[in-house]
């Protein structure tokens, strides 16, 4: 079923926004200055976006491993436009919170911004662990952008060959970012 036609503006919109979105996010992580008037509400962002996260990964397994399994096409459509839409939502979250919040510092232990000689020896090789999780994370979710971009668009414009044969790399990747944002979460949390 065909929702939308073919359309080369739209792919070019797909890569308009495949390249703006790392852009603005790096902006607002590097920031010197953040939004100041936020009001404390944005410090439960976070949290959400962990929820957010957990849901993405569920909806990712459910509608790729068992539903489309089955055969069940339009409930597999439901569940990855779910997954989707949960995305689009994490991604408006996650630029809100870092628009007026500091990154949190895994190993800041005493919440100044800073850690120290004294806390990195208590956290150990775990800031390492958490950095190279985080690193990972952070490079597949800029290269599964354009990926799940176009993979929607396919599946939306019917062309469903080349949905397939995007979704076989766009995937994989898409759940490791989600499962791995809920991981980053967890161990970062206790810093919050």
């Amino acid at each position: 079923m065909e929702l939308i036609k073919p359309s080369s503006t739209l792919k070019n919109v797909i890569i308009v926004l495949s390249i703006a979105i790392p852009v603005v996010v790096a902006v607002l992580l590097f920031s010197p200055s953040k939004i100041t008037n936020a009001g404390s509400w944005i410090y439960f962002l976070p949290h959400f976006n962990a929820i957010i996260n957990s849901l993405t990964s569920v909806m990712l397994i459910a509608g790729a491993y068992v539903i489309i399994k089955n055969k069940d096409i339009e409930l597999h459509r439901t569940f990855m436009s779910t997954s989707f839409i949960l995305g689009a939502l994490f991604l408006v979250s996650y630029v809100i919170y870092h628009a007026g919040a500091e990154s949190t510092k895994f190993g800041d232990l005493d919440g100044d911004g800073i850690v120290s000689s004294d806390e990195l020896a208590q956290v150990g090789i775990w800031r390492s662990i958490y950095l190279g999780i985080l690193l990972f994370h952070i490079l597949l979710a800029v290269v599964v952008v354009p990926f799940v971009l176009f993979a929607f668009y396919y599946a939306l414009s019917n062309q469903i060959e080349k949905h397939r044969k995007v979704v076989k790399f766009t995937y994989p990747i898409w759940l490791v970012v989600s499962v791995t944002g809920v991981i980053v979460y967890f161990m970062i949390s206790p810093y919050y």
